[in-house]
């Protein structure tokens, strides 16, 4: 009697247990998907701006250039230091301090735009990409062991809403510039309505995903920064990132120059190289949107592949076809291709035994992009013009297509996304 009493009460909490875990799996995929919707708001707000930012700097191409590192340096800092700090603490205190270092750089920025202050400036984009790094590592790891757990791809939805944020940045910015609406007042409004989501959701973020006990592994007992090192000697790794760095190079200098590109290049309007901008973001979320399916049918390989090889097209025709209408046509293919750069590399990155190392070792190789993208696209804009600075962006894209097969399963599986973890 006694025996089938206490069956019976482990069924019954093996019973209510099952739906507490699906609600806080479904809670956790709405946090890590709210984040990125964010970051990629702010960052589209500040982007479809910079033409309106430049004219309140009174900034030449190089100088733009520079004020752009601002963002390169905070992001790499964010990333070089997230592992160790996500190992110590877990995900979620590490994705709090990244939101509130983002929406704190994105204010400063209006601000400091408002009071045409260049240094300014560039304090708040390191601390809006200082806020992105950070957090990069640990929602990766996050949507890691939440496709783990679901057993299906959740890291291309992830980047998705990334770029959907990017859409919808987009689509108020066109607005706003058209009426010449002030960045302060634009900026402002994105940090705080920002800020008060994350504060909403970061409570359903694990706490306990990527931290490390000292005491339970050897590779851990060490400093996280020397295990960092390893991985970024491992051949595999090595090539994951040269292919992230490709292809976050081509989303990047999108990000940061596509407005200026369209206007300084092609001779359209500031409304329209934010349409066109708009126009690479969308496109940038269908690929990330509808990238899973794609990925579980052909494998990392074959997808990544491709998508070099369309990135590289598209960038191709914006270059040397003197045409604003097959520029604005053209950026489709540019965005569809890069759209798979981040999600499937740093997903192939997670399959091993050591993914926070891993993840890091390939997100630090890809934010080398943002790192030197914007000075060195800046100084050759002002030598060459930015059409002609994306000739550096052009080839490194089509040589990543060349690499593509390291990003293939290591443990047999097909698909885009690694399903079991030791």
């Amino acid at each position: 009697m006694q025996d089938g009493t206490t069956t019976d009460a482990t069924a019954r909490d093996a019973t209510t247990k099952a739906p507490r875990d699906a609600a806080a799996l479904l809670g956790r995929r709405r946090a890590v998907y709210a984040f990125m919707l964010v970051f990629g708001i702010g960052m589209s707000s500040w982007v479809v701006r910079t033409p309106a930012v430049r004219d309140l700097l009174a900034a030449s191409t190089a100088e733009m250039g520079l004020v752009l590192l601002g963002l390169s340096v905070g992001s790499m800092t964010g990333v070089l230091t997230s592992a160790a700090f996500v190992r110590r603490h877990g995900v979620r205190l590490t994705v709090a301090l990244g939101g509130a270092s983002f929406t704190a750089g994105i204010a400063l920025v209006g601000i400091s735009a408002s009071l045409s202050s260049t240094p300014g400036v560039f304090v708040g984009l390191a601390l809006t990409g200082l806020g992105i790094g950070f957090s990069e590592i640990a929602l990766n790891l996050e949507g890691a062991a939440i496709e783990t757990a679901l057993g299906r791809s959740v890291l291309p939805a992830m980047h998705g809403c990334f770029s959907l944020g990017t859409v919808l940045g987009s689509v108020v910015g066109i607005g706003l510039t058209a009426v010449d609406f002030p960045v302060i007042g634009q900026l402002l409004a994105v940090a705080a309505l920002g800020g008060v989501l994350l504060v909403t959701v970061v409570r359903s973020v694990s706490p306990g995903t990527g931290r490390v006990d000292r005491d339970a592994s050897a590779d851990a007992s060490g400093s996280p920064r020397r295990s960092l090192l390893q991985a970024m000697r491992e051949r595999r790794v090595l090539m994951l990132g040269a292919i992230v760095l490709a292809l976050a190079l081509a989303e990047g200098s999108a990000m940061d120059w596509l407005p200026l590109l369209m206007v300084d290049g092609h001779g359209a309007s500031p409304t329209v190289g934010t349409v066109v901008f708009t126009a690479f973001a969308a496109a940038m979320t269908v690929g990330r949107f509808v990238g899973a399916p794609l990925l579980a049918r052909y494998g990392n390989a074959a997808v990544l592949r491709v998508s070099a090889l369309v990135s590289a097209a598209g960038i191709a025709v914006v270059v040397f076809v003197d045409s604003p209408v097959a520029a604005g046509c053209a950026v489709v293919l540019w965005g569809l291709g890069a759209a798979l750069g981040f999600p499937v590399t740093l997903s192939a990155a997670a399959d091993g035994d050591d993914p926070t190392s891993s993840v890091a070792a390939v997100a630090t190789v890809g934010y080398v992009a943002f790192l030197v993208g914007p000075p060195v696209l800046g100084f050759l804009g002002e030598q060459f013009g930015l059409r002609g600075a994306m000739v550096l962006v052009l080839v490194l894209v089509a040589a990543a297509s060349l690499l593509a097969q390291a990003a293939g399963p290591r443990t047999g599986r097909d698909g885009g996304t690694p399903l079991s973890r030791s």
